[in-house]
């Protein structure tokens, strides 16, 4: 973002899924997100926001969550405030688990799923994880502040096979170059 742009400032993530067909384990998705210190922004996350937590100072929440699908319209949405977000934290990676208790699922076994990334009503991105059908979680939007402050969004699917803990250690890594 250039010129006048304040960049990106409040930003919602949101899931949606089908139920499994009856008889079948339920299928849960979960977003979680990563927030990275500037001194190392490809490095450990400072901390990680899911499912039952939120970050430290409130700018990153959970406003709906779901383990099964069985909602309308989107059935996981994520928050994040990243105008609010302290200096110390310069990256902040979102991505999305399948959870693996009932039954091992990958995307592809996730019926009708889909992703919106969104600032107000503008939408960033939108995608069905279809680029990732033999994953078990991704990285789906990645969120870095320049040197003026301001927030920039890059898009992207980055599958991961992975359990979830070693997902939640490892999606930062997906951007690097």
């Amino acid at each position: 973002m250039s010129g006048l742009s304040k960049g990106i400032r409040k930003v919602e993530v949101a899931i949606k899924w089908d139920p499994s067909p009856a008889g079948q384990p339920p299928t849960d998705l979960d977003i979680v997100a990563a927030t990275y210190l500037a001194g190392d922004p490809y490095g450990v996350p400072s901390y990680v926001v899911h499912f039952d937590s939120r970050s430290p100072d409130g700018t990153i929440y959970l406003n709906r969550d779901s383990t099964d699908g069985r909602g309308f319209g989107w059935d996981e949405v994520m928050t994040l405030e990243l105008d609010r977000l302290s200096e110390r934290y310069t990256r902040v990676v979102v991505g999305v688990v399948i959870q693996q208790r009932a039954a091992h699922r990958t995307f592809a076994g996730v019926l009708d799923s889909g992703l919106r990334i969104r600032e107000g009503y503008t939408v960033l991105a939108e995608d069905d994880f279809g680029t990732v059908p033999s994953a078990t979680a991704a990285a789906v939007a990645e969120f870095t502040r320049d040197g003026s402050g301001s927030w920039d969004f890059r898009p992207g699917i980055h599958g991961f096979e992975d359990d979830p803990a070693t997902f939640t250690r490892e999606m930062g890594r997906a951007h690097q170059s």
